[in-house]
């Protein structure tokens, strides 16, 4: 049985007010004390006392009159309170909005759910408490980052809800919509991975590269990664972590096809994927643990912004194009045509061709479109053992090009011996 099951209501709700402007007081007075100077207004007993006083007068007249006349003499009070501090030469006015805030949680717990009390508590907590760490994230933060992600906005928020659900034209059986979406997924899951590499893993070694890269671009990230190893000569992370770029795309497109609703496809790409996966990162660790040169101290190149123009410009050509091929190459040559448009797609970037191929109408056996999503992945494993071998110029990448060469082979059997 739950607590507020055997407390009265009201006297509940009293408790959780009383208790979480008493934990924001605290922590106001711990950041005061590690500011190391006066901000003014604000005790812990103050701010408990802000909270009780909202709380009551709410309480009094649930139509809200006394609650925004006890604000506005709150904030009458902070107004004339921090009127004579303005002078001084480190003014904050962090004291008073979070009096303010405090002010706010007895409504809160009174109309709101309780998770929307703990966010609203937590969301405070972490802006006190943080700052050392909100001040670094500001300080690194680019000038570009937030018109990057204003764009992004624009693009999920704006555009996507606009767009008809319309197929595109006779031969490209995709809507205007799932084009766009599934752009807006693909971005949206690489501008993350952009994110954590360029403001939490500043210091990328080659592992976290491969492991972030992959949910980025794992041919991007082999790219980068093969020629790091050509100029630094570390051919102990070279290899377990272009293993790992191509593990985290299989992650990668479960997720990305899970997510765009195809559930079905992502059920039955589950096990192969997954076991691909648990082999890659077996097969990783095997060649990072024996090899024999040591690591160092390597910091691999930023990968290139996810959302360039161009980049998405490209995307949203790309899943078109593929959606009408396959319709054409489908409709003319059946399941012999599309595994051969599937391998030769692994040579480009795989993502538009599957999504497209999921999105479209075409008449084909499920298990068609299952076999050749996994040999566009295997045969894009192949392009990049390639790619490695011709750019790093080293015996050190050789694991990696030998088991992308062995998944590609696991993929072919996996088609059209186990399927």
């Amino acid at each position: 049985m739950l607590a507020q099951d055997l407390i009265p209501p009201l006297l509940w709700q009293f408790a959780l007010t009383i208790a979480f402007s008493f934990v924001i007081g605290l922590e106001f007075h711990s950041y005061r004390r590690a500011a190391g100077r006066d901000l003014g207004f604000g005790t812990t007993r103050t701010f408990t006392l802000i909270g009780l006083f909202g709380f009551t007068l709410y309480l009094l007249d649930p139509h809200g009159r006394l609650y925004l006349l006890g604000m506005l003499l709150l904030a009458a009070f902070l107004l004339v309170y921090y009127a004579r501090r303005m002078t001084q030469p480190r003014f904050s006015l962090l004291s008073p909005l979070l009096a303010l805030l405090t002010y706010l949680i007895g409504p809160v717990v009174l109309r709101l759910p309780d998770w929307y009390l703990v966010l609203f508590a937590v969301t405070v907590l972490i802006m006190l408490g943080e700052k050392p760490g909100i001040r670094r994230l500001s300080d690194a933060m680019r000038e570009e980052e937030t018109v990057i992600l204003a764009r992004f906005l624009i693009m999920a928020g704006v555009i996507l809800p606009l767009l008809p659900d319309r197929q595109i034209a006779p031969f490209v059986t995709v809507t205007y919509y799932q084009a766009w979406l599934a752009m807006v997924v693909v971005s949206g899951l690489s501008y993350a991975s952009y994110l954590a590499q360029t403001y939490f893993f500043k210091q990328r070694g080659m592992l976290i590269t491969g492991l972030l890269g992959g949910l980025y671009s794992s041919t991007a990230a082999t790219v980068v990664i093969a020629r790091q190893a050509a100029e630094t000569g570390d051919t102990r992370s070279v290899s377990p972590a272009i293993i790992l770029a191509t593990a985290m795309m299989y992650l990668r497109l479960l997720l990305l096809i899970a997510v765009l609703g195809h559930r079905d496809a992502a059920e039955h790409l589950a096990i192969p994927f997954l076991l691909f996966v648990l082999a890659s990162g077996i097969a990783a660790f095997m060649l990072y643990r024996n090899g024999s040169a040591k690591a160092g101290n390597v910091t691999t190149a930023p990968l290139g912004h996810p959302l360039e123009v161009s980049t998405a410009a490209t995307f949203a050509m790309l899943f078109v194009i593929f959606a009408a091929l396959t319709q054409f190459i489908v409709g003319h040559f059946g399941s012999i045509g599309l595994h051969t448009l599937s391998f030769v797609t692994g040579l480009t970037d795989i993502d538009p061709f599957i999504l497209s191929l999921l999105a479209g109408k075409i008449t084909i056996d499920p298990s068609l479109i299952i076999g050749a999503i996994v040999i566009a992945s295997g045969s894009n494993n192949l392009f990049k053992a390639g790619y490695a071998m011709a750019l790093a110029r080293r015996h050190g990448v050789l694991g990696a090009a030998l088991w992308l060469t062995a998944l590609f082979c696991a993929s072919l059997v996996y088609v059209f011996w186990i399927m």
